[in-house]
């Protein structure tokens, strides 16, 4: 009997054995420390990572590419929500808040080469604006408003929408070309024709849209948007840096610090700051001086899918404070202004 006790009990242990929890490997930076650590986690908590995935390391150094699927369609859906607040002199305050959204998606036709045939869909729009308890609505998915000055808006943006363009790109990121533009400025030639029948006003709609939505400006904006780690690849815990003009003049630039902050669970994560350092300019007239300074902070996360290298997520927090003041050496007024902006990319939540 104790025999068959000791034998059931050494099943038993072996069986706990058996079912011990495979661990997995991620690479990360301590919270703590700042270092580079490599820790274990229950294999059933991280996502399936394929042998070769989009984003891979090579002795360290993680770079990025594209494994895009034929016939699968990937989401580009962005978001931006600005709160601002503006003070006057006499310290009484005025809120007002706007939301914009634009959805968007990719589905991959072929694949020749080194080179992914892509169908951009333009899918919806939405615009709002909220002040004084009144908010006013523009959704390509909701009916025409009923206010005159909103219709225009929703026209041309309705127009906008249930457009394709074709699109393609190679394994790297690269933006090769986008076309079919000339079919979208039709369509919202037609939908203002409804609104405006002065030719050149209708003309003039059409020029303005065609500065702001062409190859250029898209691929501009999709190339900033799909791929962020550098060509030359990084480790996990290094830095590097980007600046674009915030002015027409290039006066101005917004500085973009970038962080390899981890690589596992199937995700590539980056942690943004920056910003545009704190700035004064003063013009003197006769005994008045006008002063302005003004300055932007970011600070947010991008994560990217490791196997198929699209952007999985993106949650940035901008704000942005500026103050205006004019003195006559004896007593001075200064106007505040600060807005707090949410800037996303495939929100799973606003």
């Amino acid at each position: 009997m104790k025999n068959i006790a000791a034998l059931a009990l050494i099943s038993t242990i072996a069986l706990v054995s058996c079912n011990k929890k495979e661990t997995a490997k991620i690479t990360k930076i301590d919270p703590k420390t700042g270092k580079t650590i490599t820790v274990e986690v229950p294999a059933d908590s991280v996502a399936k990572v394929e042998a070769n995935p989009a984003i891979k390391d090579s002795a360290g150094i993680y770079t990025q590419t594209f494994k895009l699927e034929k016939g699968k369609t990937y989401p580009l859906t962005t978001y931006q929500r600005d709160t601002k607040t503006m003070t006057d002199p006499k310290g009484k305050t005025l809120n007002g808040t706007s939301e914009s959204t634009d959805e968007m998606s990719f589905t991959v036709n072929d694949i020749k080469g080194n080179v992914y045939d892509m169908t951009l869909n333009l899918i919806a729009k939405r615009n709002s604006q909220s002040a004084d308890g009144k908010t006013i609505v523009v959704d390509t998915k909701l009916p025409i408003p009923k206010e005159d000055d909103l219709k225009m808006i929703w026209n041309i943006n309705k127009a906008l929408t249930g457009n394709k363009l074709n699109m393609k790109m190679d394994t790297k990121g690269n933006v090769i070309s986008i076309t079919g533009f000339d079919a979208v400025y039709t369509k919202v030639s037609n939908a203002v024709g409804t609104l405006i029948k002065d030719a050149n006003q209708k003309a003039s709609v059409v020029a303005s849209l065609k500065e702001t939505f062409n190859e250029k400006v898209l691929k501009d904006q999709l190339n900033k948007n799909l791929t962020i780690i550098p060509k030359k690849g990084v480790k996990v815990g290094e830095k590097w840096s980007s600046s674009e003009n915030a002015d027409a003049q290039g006066k101005i630039k917004v500085t973009s610090n970038y962080v390899l902050k981890s690589v596992g669970n199937g995700i590539a994560e980056i942690a943004v700051t920056g910003g545009i350092p704190k700035k004064e300019e003063k013009q003197n007239q006769g005994e008045v001086t006008h002063s302005l300074s003004s300055e932007l902070a970011q600070n947010g996360t991008i994560k990217f899918d490791q196997n198929t290298g699209w952007i999985n997520n993106q949650n940035i927090s901008v704000k942005t404070t500026q103050i205006e003041t004019i003195s006559n050496g004896k007593e001075s007024q200064s106007m505040k202004s600060v807005s707090n902006s949410s800037v996303m990319v495939n929100p799973s939540s606003k």
